[in-house]
C-alpha cells in the first residue's frame, strides 16, 4: 500500500490525522534533524496500521514535508 504524508515535524504529541484512504497527517515531537522525524513517523505509521517497523519504507520526501510510504502486510 503506496501513502501520502504531510509531516509536521516539531509538534506537541505524536498523532496521526486520515484525510482519506491514501492520505495522512502525521505530526511528531522529533525535530527534522538526522532524519529523526522521518524515524518517528515510520514508527507512528508501523503502530497506526499494526505492522511491524521493517515493514514500513519510505520512498519519496526524505527532506521535504510532503513525503511517500509503502507498507507491506
Amino acid at each position: 500500500m503506496i501513502i501520502h504524508i504531510k509531516a509536521k515535524p516539531d509538534g506537541y504529541e505524536d498523532k496521526m490525522e486520515k484525510i482519506d484512504e491514501a492520505h495522512f497527517v502525521v505530526e511528531t515531537r522529533e525535530p527534522p534533524v538526522n532524519g529523526r522525524a522521518n524515524l518517528s513517523i515510520r514508527n507512528i505509521l508501523a503502530r497506526y496500521f499494526n505492522v511491524d517497523v521493517s515493514k514500513v519504507r519510505i520512498i519519496k520526501g526524505f527532506k521535504e514535508r510532503s513525503k511517500i510510504f509503502e507498507i507491506n502486510s
